[in-house]
C-alpha cells in the first residue's frame, strides 16, 4: 500500500486530499478561491511536476516548474480585488500560491515536507485569525472615505474628532467635485477608538456620506 503513494495516481490522490483540507478552510470563510479552486491548484501543480519529471531533461524540468509559478501568479492576482476603498483577497492569493508549491512537493514525493508545510498553513489560517484580532484591539489601521459639504469648517471638526479619539490620521487623497469635498484618510489606533469615531461620523451634519 505504501508503494502506491509513490506512483503517479497515488501522488494525485494525495494532492487532492491536501487541496481539500486547505480549500475547506477557504470555503468555510466564503473566500473567492474556495474548496474546488484550491483542489484544482494542488492537482494541477502536482500534474505539471509529474510531467516535468517524465520529460527527463533538467532544463525542461526547471522550465516547467518556473511556468507553474508564473501561472499561479496570474490566478493569485485574480483573487485580489478592491472592495470600496480597501483591498481584499491577498490572503486567498497567497493561499493559492502556497497550495501550488505543496502540489509541486507532492509531485516530487516530498511527503515529509508536504506534511510540515500543510500543517503550518492550517495553523496560520485557523489560529492566527484570533491572534490578529488581539492585535487589532491594540492597534488597527482603517481607511475612511468621507464626503463633506463644500465647507472647510466641517473638515476641521472631523479632524478634531480624530484627535479626541487618539487616532493618528493622515490625509491620503483630496477631491473637490462641484459642491462636495471628498477626503480619504488613513487612521491608526485602538479598535474601540475607531468604533467611537464612527459614531461621531453619524452625528456630524456636515458629512454627506462616508465609507470605512
Amino acid at each position: 500500500m505504501k508503494e502506491f503513494f509513490y506512483t503517479e495516481p497515488g501522488k494525485l490522490i494525495i494532492a487532492l486530499i491536501v487541496g481539500a483540507i486547505i480549500g475547506a478552510e477557504r470555503e468555510y470563510r466564503s473566500k473567492a478561491a474556495g474548496f474546488r479552486t484550491v483542489i484544482l491548484v494542488t492537482l494541477g501543480s502536482c500534474l505539471f511536476t509529474l510531467l516535468s519529471i517524465k520529460l527527463g531533461s533538467l532544463d525542461d524540468k526547471s522550465r516547467i516548474a518556473a511556468n507553474i509559478v508564473t501561472g499561479i501568479g496570474f490566478l493569485g492576482a485574480g483573487a485580489i480585488y478592491r472592495d470600496k476603498i480597501s483591498i481584499r483577497g491577498i490572503t486567498t492569493a497567497t493561499t493559492i500560491w502556497i497550495s501550488a508549491a505543496i502540489g509541486m512537493a507532492i509531485g516530487c514525493a516530498q511527503y515529509e515536507l508536504t506534511v510540515w508545510v500543510t500543517s503550518i498553513v492550517m495553523i496560520i489560517l485557523l489560529s492566527f485569525t484570533w491572534f490578529q484580532r488581539v492585535i487589532d484591539t491594540v492597534n488597527q489601521e482603517k481607511t475612511y472615505k468621507v464626503t463633506f459639504d463644500d465647507n472647510v469648517e466641517s473638515i476641521l471638526v472631523l479632524e478634531k474628532h480624530f484627535r479626541a479619539k487618539d487616532l493618528d490620521f493622515e490625509r491620503v487623497k483630496q477631491i473637490k467635485i462641484k459642491d462636495e469635498i471628498i477626503i480619504v484618510y488613513t487612521a491608526n489606533g485602538k479598535e474601540k477608538d475607531h468604533d467611537l469615531f464612527v459614531m461621531e461620523l453619524f452625528k456630524e451634519k456636515g458629512i454627506k456620506s462616508f465609507d470605512v
